[in-house]
């Protein structure tokens, strides 16, 4: 992950450099040279790199201690389908795989019978998203080379690991979520106007709507008993090439 970021910064800082984003040179799109901006276009394409920091919010039944979310960081790739409307609003649709860990941490007042180990508590959830977001980008005024822009919108996904079909449930280590959700998005970002293309880094938080949960057999169960609601949390810092 180290690596990926310096390469990133590395090709940021040459590309910032040679087209002197600050100064008053303005970079165009070349038709003969098919180089530069490409903002008058329609339709633009692209793809993206990134990391991704997925959390949950729970809701509870009763007021228990919560449940900790161990986080780690995952990664995310994608493509960008880019709808000009105007000269301030696109519309956009970036389908990509995200892939991310989280570990849960119950509390021991989760268990008021038997004997409780150090498996008990701790319940992996690995997830791997396909995930659909539509988008609506408004930006600024360019200035210069560069352009800031908020971005906001609906998405879907699909749960590739969430284990909604397996019969066995946390009373053999599996937690169990639901194949797809809705979500809203909501983000910004700068785009960065260079000789060869155009680049865009973006943060962009991700907050979901439904409940994800799929509760075991046992309406007593330790592990899903005492949540009301679990939807997905998320932050996502992009890197766009366009």
């Amino acid at each position: 992950m180290k690596q990926f970021f310096a390469l990133i910064s590395f090709l940021f800082i040459i590309q910032v450099s040679n087209a002197q984003l600050f100064s008053k040179e303005k970079v165009s799109y070349d038709a003969n040279q098919g180089r530069g901006s490409t903002d008058n276009k329609i339709l633009r394409w692209g793809y993206f790199l990134g990391i991704n920091s997925y959390d949950f919010n729970f809701d509870y039944n009763e007021n228990l201690r919560d449940i900790y979310v161990k986080k780690s960081p995952g990664f995310s790739v994608g493509l960008i389908g880019n709808l000009r409307i105007n000269s301030f609003i696109d519309l956009r649709f970036e389908p990509g795989l995200l892939i991310t860990t989280r570990e849960l941490h119950y509390s021991q007042t989760y268990f008021t019978t038997g004997s409780v180990s150090t498996s008990d508590l701790i319940r992996e959830v690995k997830s791997t998203y396909v995930h659909f977001p539509l988008l609506v980008k408004i930006s600024t005024k360019r200035v210069n080379n560069f352009k800031p822009f908020v971005v906001g919108g609906f998405s879907t996904a699909l749960n590739l690991s969430s284990n909604q079909d397996n019969p066995e449930d946390n009373q053999n280590r599996q937690f169990r979520m639901k194949k797809s959700a809705l979500y809203y998005e909501l983000g910004f970002g700068i785009d960065f106007y260079l000789y060869n293309f155009k680049f865009t880094p973006s943060i962009r938080g991700l907050f979901g709507i439904d409940d994800e949960l799929v509760r075991d057999k046992d309406p007593n169960s330790p592990w899903t008993s005492n949540i009301a609601s679990l939807q997905t949390r998320g932050v996502f810092i992009n890197f766009t090439f366009q």
